[in-house]
């Protein structure tokens, strides 16, 4: 069983940054998609970043100039750095892996208040 392991979350700040991580039990190849996600209250799961299976980023048009994803397969893990955040930002995320099946983390809270 494969499992996901986020961290990084927390309260920040409006303007702020966080770096969120996610660690893989598995070893991950870049031909895996894998990428963030995230859920606010009230709204549907959706994409924040991810790479696909080509080796391409897609970034949500709201996040793009402020997030930048990066993977180390060495480390078996993924990161999502966050800059200027804003309080829509706020949300649980998710690590999402892409192999034979689909497999998610828990979540990571990223609140942004002042």
């Amino acid at each position: 069983q494969v499992q996901l392991v986020e961290s990084g979350g927390g309260l920040v700040q409006p303007g702020g940054s966080l770096r969120l991580s996610c660690a893989a039990s598995t070893r991950i190849f870049s031909v895996y998609p894998m990428g963030w996600y995230r859920q606010a209250p009230g709204k549907q799961r959706e994409l924040v970043a991810s790479f696909t299976s080509g080796g391409s980023i897609n970034y949500a048009d709201s996040v793009k100039g402020r997030f930048t994803i990066t993977r180390d397969n060495a480390k078996n893990t993924v990161y999502l750095q966050m800059n200027s955040l804003k309080p829509e930002d706020t949300a649980v995320y998710y690590c999402r892996l892409t192999m034979v099946a689909d497999y998610w983390g828990q979540g990571t809270q990223v609140t942004v208040s002042s």
